[in-house]
């Protein structure tokens, strides 16, 4: 089975299941940021071409401060993933897989050097073992003082080497595994267990 097949066999399956839920979960992020309920966002995709990625909002347009911005719905949507749900239709398209880096804005995978730029003749994906890896990443950058070097200098550079290895090492039973594991992750991950900020 080619990755591709596997890709719009297992997003319309998804689809059929998670229809509902995905319904539900647009209706309650419209409401509750007082939207369509949708957020379209420019991201870099294979060969380092742009794409716009579908989202459900999880922010609030009207809010005072960046800290009230991602309202309770919202919290409650990342926490388990539900936003992403949309980018099925991505990769029903064709713009994304299943099993893939997560695609990022411009300035980051567009912008890689030598070996590194293997990674754009990737599909960007639903998961990876870096978005595994980070699976808490928005916590963990809130705890630094400087997020955006954090991000930069360490998060990045350590998604890049593991790209580039799935890059290298990619199989239909690896990608399964990893997808296992994300069902499992967004399941049973305890979601207590967060960082404290670094002082």
């Amino acid at each position: 089975m080619t990755k591709r097949i596997f890709d719009v066999f297992f997003a319309m399956l998804s689809l059929l299941i998670f229809s509902g839920l995905m319904v539900f979960a647009w209706f309650a992020a419209a409401l509750d940021t007082q939207t369509n309920g949708v957020f379209i966002q420019e991201r870099i995709g294979q060969f380092g071409k742009k794409i716009k990625v579908y989202k459900l909002r999880t922010m609030q347009v009207t809010a005072v401060s960046q800290g009230d911005r991602i309202s309770k719905i919202g919290k409650f949507l990342r926490q388990y993933k539900l936003d992403e749900l949309p980018q099925l239709f991505n990769v029903l398209k064709g713009e994304m897989s299943i099993v893939g880096p997560r695609p990022d804005v411009a300035g980051y995978y567009d912008e890689l050097k030598g070996e590194n730029r293997k990674i754009l003749e990737l599909k960007p994906g639903l998961t990876s073992l870096a978005s595994l890896k980070y699976f808490n990443e928005e916590y963990l950058l809130q705890c630094q003082e400087n997020p955006l070097e954090f991000n930069d200098t360490i998060l990045f550079q350590d998604k890049v080497q593991m790209n580039l290895r799935y890059y290298k090492e990619q199989s239909f039973w690896g990608d399964m595994r990893i997808i296992a594991k994300t069902i499992t992750k967004i399941m049973f991950s305890d979601k207590t267990d967060l960082p404290t900020r670094n002082t």
